[in-house]
């Protein structure tokens, strides 16, 4: 969809219909934005979790635990990866959909008209404004559970809480008193066949013995399942027996204790699995070990959050490329300030949690020099006729792109 002509043609006489105009420039803006911010939404999340997927399923396997947990813990990481994501969609859609304007000369029709920046940033800050706040909530308030639930879930895998699966043709160590060898397994593992089994209990008492088939059945106690053994032979040996007695047997319950599973550790003993009346109360509350890491993760959430609220002034100061170019120098150059920036706040978090600076000027400085720099970009582009922002950039960047397409070979036509 475009504006038409129509759409664009002044009025002044006619309060209602500039108002119309207005109102249609606007759902044009919100269509423009809406597809490229979802996009890129929807992209950075499934390229994340695509990355960590490898390394939970290895985890997993390696842990011995069901592969359904890999689901549960990439669940519990998209909080995070919107996080990152958001401001990263809202950036590009922003930028991408100004760009189109001013690439098919529809941005020079509506300043004609009388259209200014200020005007067309009311979309962008509509949206900018609801992300900020589902952001927020996502940082402040979702995130902190979803990393407890996730750590939580790499403890039971690592304790064995979550069961274990058995390798066919290995000695498997179940807790420290069990260990079992299976040489093959039907009906999804609930068949084992080829069975070698040996079991000490806490009074000395041990237990070996070889079967063809068992299966494990649950009972009443669920501290307690049993084995059930089919056609082998057993071992028993004791401080009360003289001699280890053997026997042969067609079936044979052998009861099994399971190993205690230690508790997981309370939510906070981490700042980041702190909602942000907790860091707030944490970090300036009474001294505490964790106060000054809290302080330092409290303002980098905060300063991560309303950062977006001036990139929609940074999406169109980087949108609009010089006159008759189609550079997409901007693109590169937007990425790479909202990465750029985000590591400088990693890095202040650090050095505030550490106390190598305080957290406010950490974090903070760099807060306020980034903006400045944006008002600077936006009032470039918009208030100073011809104004470009990164146009040093820019002509340098065609510099170089004459001087590789000067060096490379050319081929004469066939």
């Amino acid at each position: 969809m475009s504006l038409s002509p129509a759409a664009l043609r002044p009025n002044d006489g006619a309060g209602t219909t500039k108002v119309a105009r207005l109102s249609l420039i606007d759902r044009y803006l919100a269509r423009s934005i809406a597809v490229p911010l979802i996009g890129t939404l929807v992209l950075a999340a499934m390229l994340l979790i695509l990355e960590k997927m490898l390394r939970l399923f290895d985890f997993v396997v390696t842990t011995g635990g069901p592969v359904s947990v890999v689901w549960q813990m990439l669940a519990n990481l998209l909080p995070e990866y919107f996080a990152l994501g958001i401001p990263i969609g809202l950036l590009l859609g922003i930028l991408l959909a100004f760009r189109k304007l001013a690439l098919s000369s529809e941005l020079d029709a509506l300043r004609g008209i009388g259209v200014g920046y200020g005007r067309l940033l009311r979309v962008p800050y509509m949206y900018a404004l609801g992300l900020t706040l589902l952001n927020m909530v996502i940082v402040g308030f979702v995130e902190p559970y979803a990393r407890y639930r996730y750590e939580g879930l790499r403890f039971d895998l690592r304790s064995g809480a979550l069961g274990a699966s058995i390798k066919v043709g290995e000695f498997n160590q179940l807790g420290r008193r069990l260990t079992l060898r299976i040489d093959r397994s039907e009906d999804q593992g609930t068949l084992l066949h080829g069975i070698f089994v040996a079991v000490d209990d806490r009074s000395g008492t041990s237990v070996a013995a070889t079967a063809e088939q068992g299966r494990f059945l649950s009972t009443d106690d669920p501290e307690i399942i049993l084995f059930r053994l089919t056609r082998g032979r057993l071992v028993q040996d004791s401080p009360k027996f003289s001699a280890p007695r053997t026997l042969s047997f067609d079936s044979y319950d052998l009861p099994i204790s399971l190993p205690a599973v230690e508790n997981f550790r309370r939510r906070g003993n981490e700042q980041d699995e702190l909602t942000l009346p907790e860091l707030v109360r944490v970090g300036y509350g009474p001294p505490q070990e964790l106060s000054l890491a809290a302080q330092a993760n409290l303002h980098f959430r905060l300063v991560e959050v309303l950062m977006m609220l001036m990139l929609p002034l940074l999406a169109i100061a980087l949108a609009v490329p010089p006159k008759r170019s189609t550079s997409s120098l901007g693109i590169f150059v937007g990425i790479v300030m909202v990465v750029a920036y985000h590591k400088v706040n990693q890095y202040g978090e650090q050095a505030g949690a550490q106390g190598r600076l305080d957290p406010v000027i950490a974090l903070w400085v760099p807060f306020i020099l980034l903006a400045i720099l944006i008002g600077w970009m936006y009032y470039v582009i918009a208030h100073r006729p011809g104004g470009q922002p990164i146009g040093a950039l820019e002509r340098s960047f065609s510099r170089l792109g004459r001087s590789i397409r000067r060096l490379l070979p050319r081929t004469s036509p066939a």
